[in-house]
C-alpha cells in the first residue's frame, strides 16, 4: 500500500493515479471521508457555499490551519482503518491512497507492514500558479480573488506546517511532479533508507 501526502495542489491526486494505473491497483483519496472545507470557487453558474465563504474570509490563516489539523485528526481513525484493511487483508485491492490528511505524525505511528509512504511539496511559485489557473482567478470578481488568494496563503501554511512535521519526524519529502521520483523518494512505514 502506498500513501500520498502533501497540501492541495501538491500533485497528489496526478501521482497517486499514474502509479495506482501502473501497478495495476487503485487509487483513492481522504477527501471522500471528509473534505474541509472545499476549494473556495466552484463551476460557472455554481455560487460558493455560504460557510466556505465563511470559512475563508472571516478567519485568519492561522485558524484555518489548527482547525483544519483538528479535522484531520478526526478523520485519522477512519484513515487508519482502511489503510489496514488494504493492508493486512489480501483480498483487499491494492491500493494508493492520497490526501492532506495523511499527516506525518499519524502515519509514523502505524504499526502495518507492506504500508510506504511519501509527502509531496512545490515550491510557492508552483502553488500559486496551479491555484490561479484552476480557480480562475484573472476572470473572478472581488470577492471570488479574495477567497481563492485566501485559499492560496492557507495552502502555503499548510505546506509549511507540513514540511517542519515531517524533518522534524525524518519522513519522506519530494517535490516530485512525476510518479517516478515520487515513487524513489518513497520509505516504508517505518521510514527507513531502504525505500519500497
Amino acid at each position: 500500500m502506498i500513501l500520498i501526502g502533501g497540501s492541495s495542489h501538491a500533485g497528489k491526486s496526478s501521482i497517486a493515479r499514474h502509479l495506482a494505473a501502473r501497478q495495476g491497483w487503485t487509487a483513492a483519496s481522504t477527501d471522500h471521508l471528509g473534505r474541509h472545507p472545499g476549494r473556495p470557487w466552484r463551476p460557472a453558474g455554481e455560487a460558493v457555499p455560504a460557510h466556505v465563504a465563511a470559512y475563508y474570509l472571516e478567519l485568519s490563516t492561522e485558524a484555518q490551519i489548527a482547525d483544519v489539523l483538528r479535522h484531520y485528526e478526526i478523520l485519522w481513525p477512519a484513515i487508519e482503518a482502511l489503510v489496514r484493511r488494504h493492508a493486512e487483508d489480501q483480498s483487499q485491492p491494492r491500493l494508493v491512497l492520497e490526501g492532506s490528511a495523511i499527516w506525518p505524525d499519524r502515519v509514523a505511528g502505524l504499526d502495518v507492514d507492506g504500508v510506504a509512504a511519501v509527502w509531496l511539496t512545490a515550491p510557492p511559485a508552483l502553488f500559486e500558479a496551479r491555484i490561479l489557473a484552476e480557480s480562475d482567478h484573472a476572470g473572478a470578481d472581488d470577492r471570488g480573488r479574495a477567497l481563492i488568494e485566501a485559499f492560496l496563503a492557507r495552502t502555503l501554511a499548510f505546506d509549511a506546517v507540513l514540511r517542519d512535521a515531517a524533518e522534524r519526524l525524518g519522513a519522506p519529502v519530494s517535490s516530485a511532479r512525476d510518479d517516478e521520483a515520487a515513487l524513489s523518494a518513497m520509505r516504508p512505514v517505518p521510514w527507513t533508507t531502504d525505500g519500497l
